[in-house]
């Protein structure tokens, strides 16, 4: 990109442009957090048989965004940043429409499903929009400020859906939905220049997608830590799925599950921020195998005590617990996706759109077995950290023989230390 077409596409200024970018990204961890406190009611009014089943709307949308996710990359490419915006927003509101509209529950899942679709689009290409305007030191300044940002997402969503609740029924909150897309959309269109010229853009093709796909898949080190993510990350989906029912069934929270689930949000975020300072002394290896061997660790030795308490151990010990485990995620959230993107620097794209539908399809299905094993007590979801954590460990370690080797690594990256770019492809929700 030449200086001028780069000064017009950074025609915002930095604090609208986080915002804008923030605003984007936050829409996946939105659609998932505030419904929280709505699916008790919500599966009462569509006529759902099970209370388990009310879980798919959670999982639903998950299934819609790993599928997006292999899209919107090679097609922004192609076409540009911003027009894949505009049809992931209008998917989006297309699902929510159909969600506020249902009146059975296969028509919510369908809605659900659409948004996932759609949300994949604006926060892939975002980060891609992020590349083509900044770089090294400045790129990382703009993304933690960002980060700063979305991590109140999930502190706040349930709450704003509590109090959504407190007004009006659950249909509400996707209106709430719909608004925020209009809102993103209208901002998006008028203040933000589109970011890739068009000699930069590269042809669609369906064949060399295929072989680029093709080539990912053979790196073991890509497909092995990809693994790692995805059947890791798995109890946590199981979490999402299973919250709402284990602190208002099963401890009888009420509103201040709200307050519960913040608390928990915080956890990520706090680790997310002591991870990055430790990266740089013990690695992205030895931190993610860390947080892994503690998990586990952790969650056989509750497992045990909750089966002796029935199921169901005193409140506090659950949170205790929840809060040392949900730290181990937020190191492996912050490290796993940029240990399977380190080999990839020349085809960063595509691997992102890879690493991060591969392992998500993973967790989402691993979370559903999860969270539909809710037999009214806390072991299931103890059980499924204990069990994931434990089959990690060796398929991380066989990763770790696929890893380049420090002359292997990209120029200026250091043993264990994700690129910015790479840190960008980190997930989740």
């Amino acid at each position: 990109m030449d200086p001028s077409s780069s000064d017009r596409a950074r025609a915002l200024g930095r604090g609208e442009f986080v915002a804008l970018m923030a605003t984007m990204t936050s829409l996946v961890a939105l659609s998932i957090d505030a419904m929280l406190p709505a699916l008790g009611v919500l599966g009462q009014d569509l006529g759902v048989q099970s209370a388990n089943h009310t879980q798919w709307v959670v999982t639903a949308l998950l299934i819609g965004m790993a599928v997006g996710q292999v899209i919107y990359g090679p097609v922004s490419d192609s076409t540009g940043r911003k027009p894949p915006v505009y049809v992931g927003l209008g998917l989006f509101a297309a699902g929510c429409l159909l969600s506020i509209l249902a009146r059975d529950f296969e028509t919510m899942l369908a809605g659900r499903f659409l948004q996932g679709l759609g949300v994949a689009g604006p926060r892939s290409v975002s980060i891609a929009l992020i590349r083509d305007l900044y770089a090294g030191r400045e790129m990382a300044r703009i993304m933690s400020m960002i980060m700063a940002v979305f991590i109140l997402v999930p502190i706040a969503a349930p709450a704003l859906g509590q109090a959504i609740l407190a007004i009006a029924n659950w249909r509400a909150i996707f209106g709430a939905f719909l608004l925020l897309a209009a809102l993103s959309f209208l901002w998006f269109e008028i203040r933000q220049p589109e970011s890739l010229p068009p000699e930069r853009r590269r042809p669609l093709s369906p064949r060399g997608i295929a072989a680029s796909y093709g080539f990912v898949l053979r790196q073991r080190a890509v497909l092995g830590f990809t693994l790692t993510a995805g059947i890791s990350s798995g109890a946590f989906i199981g979490y999402l799925n299973s919250a709402q029912q284990i602190f208002q069934d099963v401890y009888g929270v009420g509103s201040r599950f709200a307050l519960y689930f913040g608390i928990l949000a915080a956890a990520i975020g706090l680790a997310g921020v002591i991870n990055g300072r430790l990266v740089m002394r013990w690695g992205m290896f030895s931190l993610s195998l860390w947080a892994l061997r503690s998990m586990a660790g952790l969650s056989s030795i509750f497992f045990a005590y909750a089966f002796l308490r029935s199921g169901a151990p005193e409140f506090w010990t659950f949170m205790v617990y929840l809060v040392l485990s949900f730290f181990c995620v937020g190191v492996l959230f912050g490290n796993m996706n940029s240990l399977a993107m380190e080999p990839l620097e020349r085809l960063a794209g595509v691997g992102a759109s890879f690493v991060a539908s591969l392992s998500l399809m993973i967790s989402a299905g691993l979370g559903a077995w999860i969270g539909q094993s809710f037999d009214g007590t806390i072991l299931p979801l103890v059980g499924g950290f204990a069990l994931l954590s434990l089959l990690s460990l060796p398929v991380m370690r066989w990763a770790e023989g696929g890893r380049p080797s420090p002359s292997e690594r990209p120029p200026g990256q250091m043993a264990g230390v994700s690129t910015t770019s790479e840190a960008l492809s980190e997930s989740q929700i």
